[in-house]
C-alpha cells in the first residue's frame, strides 16, 4: 500500500492473515497460547497493519480477535517487532494474546479504551509484562480496570464522566453476556487526543492533549529494533 513516506503492509484482512514474512523467528510465547470460541463477528475480519517511517514501527491491527492473533503469530512471528503498538480491539481481553504483544515487544502501547469497554485487566497484565515496554497511554480511566490495573492520570487523557465519591480500586465487573444496562452518563465535556509524533530514526514522542505532558522515547541503539 503506497503512502507516501510510509512502507504501509497489510497483515491481516477477510479473515486472511500474512502468508509472506516481513521478518522471521520462533516466537515463545505460542507455547502457551490457549485458543478461546471461535470468533464469527466482523472483529475476526479485521484489517490489521503493520507501518513504518524510517525505523519508527507501529503495529495497529484493529479489532483483530484472540484466535487470529494467533493464526498471524504463531509459530513464527512474521512481523518482526514495533516502537508503538495501538492496543487491539480497545484493550478487550478477547484479543491482546501474549502471542502478539510479547513477540511485538513494543515499548509504547496506546489503548483506545472508554470509561467501561477496554483496558481490562487481562489485556493490562499482558501489557505490562511486555518485554522492552516503557508506558502504556490510556484514552480513558477504565472502570473495569480500576486503580489496580490502570497507569499514572499524566497517561490517561480523558477521566470518568459521572462524579465519584473516590476512584476504585478494584475493577468493576464487566456486565453478564445479555444483560439490559442504563445507558452511561452522556458526555457533555471536552474530548482530549493522545498523539503520536515520529522521527525516521525511530524516535518519537507521545502527547497528552488534557495535560500537556509528552514523553519522547529515543531512537533505539544498533541492533535494537
Amino acid at each position: 500500500m503506497p503512502v507516501a513516506g510510509l512502507d504501509w503492509r497489510i497483515v491481516s484482512s477477510a479473515g486472511q492473515v500474512l502468508k509472506t514474512p516481513l521478518a522471521g523467528a520462533p516466537n515463545a510465547s505460542c507455547a502457551g497460547f490457549k485458543a478461546q470460541a471461535p470468533d464469527p463477528t466482523e472483529n475476526a475480519q479485521s484489517v490489521g497493519s503493520v507501518i513504518a517511517f524510517g525505523k519508527f514501527r507501529v503495529v495497529q491491527l484493529g479489532d483483530l480477535t484472540w484466535n487470529k492473533e494467533f493464526e498471524l503469530m504463531c509459530p513464527n512471528n512474521p512481523i518482526g517487532i514495533a516502537d508503538l503498538m495501538v492496543a487491539s480491539h480497545h484493550g478487550l481481553p478477547i484479543s491482546n494474546s501474549e502471542a502478539l504483544v510479547h513477540a511485538v515487544r513494543p515499548r509504547a502501547i496506546i489503548v483506545n479504551n472508554a470509561i467501561r469497554k477496554g483496558a481490562s485487566p487481562d489485556a493490562m497484565k499482558a501489557y505490562f509484562s511486555s518485554p522492552r515496554l516503557e508506558t502504556v497511554w490510556q484514552s480513558h480511566f477504565s472502570l473495569l480496570g480500576g486503580q489496580e490495573y490502570t497507569v499514572p492520570g499524566m497517561f490517561i487523557a480523558n477521566g470518568i464522566d459521572a462524579p465519584l465519591s473516590a476512584i476504585p480500586v478494584e475493577p468493576m465487573a464487566p456486565p453478564a453476556p445479555g444483560a439490559t444496562l442504563p445507558p452511561p452518563p452522556a458526555h457533555n465535556g471536552p474530548a482530549y487526543w493522545i498523539k503520536v509524533s515520529a522521527k525516521s530514526d525511530g524516535a518519537f514522542t507521545v502527547t497528552n492533549q488534557r495535560n500537556g505532558f509528552a514523553k519522547t522515547y529515543d531512537a533505539p541503539g544498533p541492533g535494537t529494533n
